[in-house]
């Protein structure tokens, strides 16, 4: 098996990430991680605390400890065709929605300061590309949700953007349809690998 590679999936809410890293996932006949925030929050109530974040912060980290084991200690994934002559290189990639990059905006838009656990995190981290997300998407209301604003989804997409250009791992902008956002994430994989 190739080096695991970790592809993450970053931006506003509703820009289509978990969509777009579980058609990434099928495409590609792999495993991709969810992102916790949601659960944590269906399952404890919508409003959340400071220190709620740090929670969700371990938590996802946890989610995606466990997807890195399944990776590492599975065999080669059967639902590849072995004749496949992508099969070795695509059973290598695992997608991401959401990161410390996520939970550091999160916590700063929020609250106005950032836990130094998730600051240490981001500093030791190790991704191999990021997919930025547009807000080109129409934003659909759930109960998770807190930013319509068209104003405020495009400062959240500026700061993410900012953070993207500040470091050092390869990104691309994701934009389109649900249908163009896949073609244009599997095109820019392709490329990068």
């Amino acid at each position: 098996m190739q080096p695991l590679k970790k592809i993450v999936a970053i931006g506003p809410e509703c820009t289509g990430k978990s969509t777009l890293c579980a058609h990434l996932a099928h495409h590609f006949e792999t495993l991709w991680c969810p992102e916790f925030a949601r659960d944590y929050l269906l399952s404890n109530g919508i409003s959340y605390t400071y220190e709620d974040l740090l929670t969700i912060a371990k938590g996802q980290l946890a989610l995606e400890d466990e997807c890195v084991s399944l990776m590492v200690t599975r065999q080669p994934p059967i639902t590849i065709p072995r004749h496949s002559p992508l099969s070795a290189r695509h059973s290598s990639l695992l997608f991401i929605d959401t990161n410390m990059y996520v939970m550091k905006v999160w916590c700063e838009y929020v609250f106005g300061k950032c836990h130094q656990f998730i600051l240490d995190e981001i500093a030791s981290g190790k991704y191999d590309l990021y997919l930025l997300c547009n807000i080109d998407l129409p934003w659909v209301k759930d109960e998770l949700r807190e930013y319509p604003d068209e104003q405020a989804r495009k400062e959240l997409y500026n700061i993410y953007k900012d953070i993207l250009i500040s470091q050092q791992t390869p990104w691309v902008e994701i934009t389109g349809s649900n249908e163009e956002r896949l073609q244009n994430a599997i095109d820019a994989i392709e490329n990068f690998l």
